[in-house]
């Protein structure tokens, strides 16, 4: 098994850069999230990363607190990096990546845990970098790794109500990792 670890050290490296291309005005764009805008993503990631970082603590899900902190324009990549630094410490103990971890989808060790926050990620990094204009070209490994996950956890005829999944989307023989994955996971990629 991969190191998910070091896939989700890579997934926020690319989410991390492409908060250094975002100015101000682009806050307001819509993702391919329908929910969010960019600030409104990006706060998700901060407060999804903070969240998994409580689990690794040892954290029970039901009680994790929810982040919420007003965030200038220019402090997105500050407080984005706080919550990776978290999320690393709490992780680092390779003891943690086989200790059964309760998520709200199910019982599964550590590592599982940590493959879910890098398939959380590296499909956020997507939507962000698609908002964006794709200005970066993205390291298509993390969503490469976590693919095959995501098939077998959100079938595709597992959606909607509880899961918050639009249907499976097609993706196109040429498409990459990133576009395939966020396919899965029901956003329109072409």
């Amino acid at each position: 098994m991969n190191d998910f670890r070091l896939l989700h050290e890579r997934a926020a490296d690319q989410f991390a850069e492409l908060l250094k291309t975002l100015t101000p005005e682009r806050m307001g764009d819509p993702t391919p999230c329908p929910e969010f805008d960019v600030r409104a993503l990006l706060a998700h990631v901060v407060n999804s990363t903070h969240w998994m970082a409580f689990v690794g603590e040892g954290g029970d899900f039901r009680t994790a607190p929810t982040w919420s902190e007003e965030v200038a324009d220019g402090e997105w990549v500050a407080v984005y990096e706080e919550a990776r630094r978290r999320f690393d410490r709490a992780w680092a103990d390779d003891a943690k990546l086989a200790r059964t971890t309760e998520l709200p989808w199910g019982t599964m060790p550590g590592a599982g845990a940590v493959a879910s926050a890098v398939m959380e990620t590296a499909t956020h990094t997507w939507d962000l970098s698609r908002a964006l204009g794709h200005p970066l070209v993205l390291d298509p490994e993390p969503a490469e790794a976590v693919l095959p996950l995501a098939r077998e956890a959100l079938t595709a005829d597992r959606r909607g109500e509880e899961v918050p999944f639009g249907p499976v989307r097609e993706a196109g023989p040429d498409a990459g990792a990133h576009e395939r994955l966020a396919a899965w996971l029901g956003r329109e990629v072409s």
